[in-house]
């Protein structure tokens, strides 16, 4: 999926997640804070790219600022975030199933 502008999804909120995603022309670049980095770290980092890869996203630079989300929110904030950064505004194929 080709992403067109910058596009953001989630909040900065306990339990949340924040990804800011923008076209990049070298690969994928990816920045995480997180409150629980040391523990979880790689997980959110393993969740966010097997995210984008499921969606055929192959250039783009994510800031990802975390607060504590499960990793099914940290899918769908990557989802929506795509999505918004692709200018895809109906018929949304959520979790693949189009």
């Amino acid at each position: 999926m080709e992403l067109k502008n910058v596009a953001s999804a989630g909040t900065l909120e306990s339990s949340d997640v924040q990804i800011i995603i923008e076209p990049n022309e070298d690969g994928l670049e990816l920045s995480i804070t997180s409150s629980v980095l040391n523990q979880y770290g790689k997980q959110i980092k393993a969740t966010v790219v097997e995210t984008l890869r499921s969606m055929k996203v192959e250039n783009a630079k994510v800031t990802v600022t975390d607060k504590g989300a499960l990793d099914c929110i940290i899918k769908a904030r990557v989802q929506c975030a795509v999505f918004r950064a692709a200018g895809v505004k109906e018929n949304y194929p959520w979790g693949g199933l189009k």
